[in-house]
């Protein structure tokens, strides 16, 4: 051990913790995913796309948004690789990217349900 505090850890214990511990920019990316779960807009945008593929426009009518909150949170869905988007003619439609995004948001409502 390189500091001199006192823990309560065993070395077999300090030891797995040190070889499971993810890498930083791991757990950056880790915190990047899971901020696309901290804001109530984008959960609604995706709780859209978890029923169907949609335009900006379709988004912002049927939810009650601001188009260009939706185009600024699709952007940033996008970025991260939640949604992905689908160019028919001019109109542009977006879907979630895969069903590891459909698979939390329904774990998050399990949870929440569960105690409920």
């Amino acid at each position: 051990m390189q500091n001199n505090k006192i823990m309560n850890l065993d070395e077999k214990t300090l030891q797995n913790l040190q070889y499971y511990m993810p890498e930083n920019h791991f757990l950056q990316q880790l915190a990047n995913f899971f901020s696309v779960f901290s804001d109530s807009t984008r959960l609604k945008i995706l709780s859209a796309l978890a029923v169907s593929q949609m335009c900006v426009n379709d988004i912002s009518v049927s939810l009650n948004l601001n188009q260009t909150t939706v185009s600024h949170q699709l952007k940033l869905l996008k970025s991260i690789g939640a949604v992905k988007d689908k160019r028919e003619g001019k109109t542009i439609f977006y879907s979630i990217a895969n069903n590891t995004i459909h698979d939390v948001m329904l774990n998050g409502v399990d949870y929440l349900l569960k105690d409920a």
